[in-house]
């Protein structure tokens, strides 16, 4: 198919969306709650799927988003049923939806499920009204996950890993992840965590690429067998941004350690140490919006499983490689994009932000960073397309070109 008549095939469906007003008594709880009116305005919009990355290959299929808009015509609630098909994993039949009931509150979830091997179940929730401590608020947040992910690949450790070296596995997963945040001062934040994470690494569904059981070793590869992890964290948190979803101004700061001990379950003990400073400067009534990102992440430990080490690449690291594609025992990462409003749309009532956003990644794994060297760090040019939907949805497009090919990731929210 040929990029002229992707383009068409893409117009045509957009412009086949259509706005209708449905009674409200049609859409229980919780698709509308109090905050919406009668009827509810909803728009239909059919989009087409066409993506590529190094670990899943082309994807090509289709999906249909409803937006449910609130009595303030804001959308609030985004159910998007979505049909793709991929050599590898072969016909995928997928539910997502988002709800935004209140500013203090948000959940989502994901149904996947794949002809071969793929799978995905999730929840997530945050919550500010749920709770309270002398009178605070306390944020909690959560994330509830069972997933197959025959895609998986793995290379080796250090920054210097060999693309020949490529091997395939299906990590089947389940676990959950809870925080909960203390609010020291307005934009100063405590936050505890608990993590649960039980893996098993089983044949991966690309067949051409060797499966890592047959390349490596439990000796070379902690893990390699499946592991258990049962980890509490503690984090401070900087926070000065004007938007908890989508900021045009601010900063924030994250300072965190995390243990992973035996005796609390865990296969191996070992510690995480992680510095996140982002940033974002807007000019020109927040048109252009220069963003910035530096993390540092360590990892110490003994027989600590590989999946539990400092990883880059993938949609919010190294944009030009696959998910997981560097690993070793640290990371040091800086993103820089520009987020430039092309033009303001209103499609059947919506009004939309459409987006180009020009970026670098710099990154690179080490056994520490007194170890870092230039040659290792990974140079990842690209470009961003997004469609931005106040005050909650964003749907992107980012391509990204590292030194095994380029990259295609497309999603919601924006990448950090």
């Amino acid at each position: 198919m040929g990029l002229r008549t992707v383009l068409l095939f893409a117009a045509f469906l957009v412009l086949t969306g259509c706005t209708t007003m449905v009674p409200r008594e049609r859409l229980p709880y919780p698709l509308t709650d109090d905050s919406f009116g009668d009827p509810v305005k909803v728009v239909t919009i059919p989009l087409p799927v066409i993506a590529t990355s190094p670990n899943e290959g082309a994807i090509l299929g289709g999906l249909t988003a409803f937006l449910l808009h609130n009595a303030r015509d804001e959308v609030n609630t985004l159910i998007a049923p979505q049909v793709n098909y991929n050599q590898n994993f072969g016909t995928t039949f997928s539910l997502y939806g988002a709800f935004f009931p209140l500013p203090e509150r948000n959940w989502e979830f994901n149904l996947s499920k794949s002809t071969n091997v793929n799978e995905d179940y999730e929840v997530r929730l945050r919550d500010k009204t749920f709770l309270s401590l002398n009178g605070k608020p306390l944020e909690t947040n959560a994330f509830l996950y069972y997933f197959t992910d025959g895609s998986s690949r793995f290379y080796g450790f250090e920054s210097g890993s060999l693309q020949q070296d490529e091997t395939n596995y299906a990590n089947r997963e389940y676990g959950i992840t809870m925080g909960v945040g203390y609010d020291l001062t307005d934009h100063l934040q405590l936050v505890l965590g608990e993590r649960f994470r039980k893996v098993d690494i089983r044949p991966g569904a690309v067949s051409k690429v060797p499966y890592i059981r047959d390349r490596f070793t439990t000796a070379e590869v902690p893990g390699i067998n499946g592991f258990t992890a049962h980890a509490q964290k503690i984090a401070l948190i900087y926070n000065t941004l004007d938007d908890r979803t989508m900021p045009t101004g601010g900063l924030y700061a994250r300072a965190s350690i995390e243990g992973s001990a035996e005796l609390l379950g865990s296969d191996a003990g070992y510690r995480h140490y992680e510095v996140e400073l982002k940033g974002y400067f807007p000019l020109d009534t927040a048109r252009y919006i220069t963003v910035v990102r530096v993390a540092y992440n360590q990892t110490l430990g003994s027989e600590v499983p590989f999946l539990e080490r400092s990883i880059l690449g993938g949609e919010t690291t190294l944009r030009g490689y696959g998910r997981n594609r560097f690993v070793d025992s640290s990371y040091l990462l800086c993103n820089l994009e520009e987020r430039i409003r092309l033009f303001r749309w209103s499609v059947f009532d919506v009004n939309t932000d459409w987006e180009v956003a020009p970026f670098i990644d710099l990154g690179a794994v080490m056994e520490s960073l007194d170890r870092a060297e230039a040659k290792s760090f990974e140079f990842n040019p690209g470009i961003g397309f997004r469609a931005v939907v106040r005050p909650n949805i964003v749907g992107r497009v980012d391509i990204g070109f590292g030194n095994e090919g380029p990259a295609v990731f497309v999603g919601l929210g924006y990448p950090f």
